[in-house]
């Protein structure tokens, strides 16, 4: 069992991701509890990069909620048509918001957070299931980058959480 990731700390985040994405891959890969494995990819995240949260929400009873997290008290549930959680929920796709300030419906669980991006989780037939959620503390702190970055990220959460549950809804 890993007791630490190993990345270059004073090297730029397209190196970083390169880094941490296969160890993420090995962490996950011998654990079934889905739980485990999102608490423990939020954690890297955050060790990796320092962001001012990251974290999951999950879909259960029509709504977006609160799963594994790393950083302050969050929202713990968002409706599908609002945010930037609910609009890469019902758009399936990932959405980068450089000033979380000029988003519409842009709910504010932290006045700190300055910009957002937000991946979406699919399921093994295409639904979604949830997603990724990070946050910053800097003004258009998020790129392209970051995209692919956390999209290879969240590819290897669709891998566990559809080899270990047997329905649609992560639990």
């Amino acid at each position: 069992m890993a007791e630490s990731i190993a990345f270059s700390r004073s090297a730029d985040r397209e190196t970083i991701y390169r880094e941490i994405v296969p160890q993420l891959e090995a962490l996950t890969s011998g654990e079934a509890d889905v739980v485990a494995n999102l608490a423990n990819t939020a954690a890297v995240l955050k060790e990796a990069f320092g962001f001012f949260w990251v974290g999951f929400y999950l879909e259960k009873d029509g709504q977006l909620v609160l799963g594994p997290f790393q950083g302050p008290l969050a929202c713990t549930r968002i409706n599908f048509d609002q945010g930037v959680c609910g609009h890469a929920y019902t758009t399936k796709e990932t959405v980068i918001v450089p000033n979380v300030d000029e988003f519409p419906d842009h709910i504010a669980c932290s006045s700190d957070a300055r910009s957002e991006i937000v991946v979406p989780i699919r399921g093994a037939n295409g639904t979604i299931l949830g997603v990724l959620d990070v946050d910053s503390d800097r003004l258009n702190d998020f790129t392209e980058t970051d995209r692919k970055g956390l999209e290879a990220v969240v590819r290897i959460v669709e891998r566990f959480t559809q080899s270990h549950t047997n329905s649609e809804r992560i639990e």
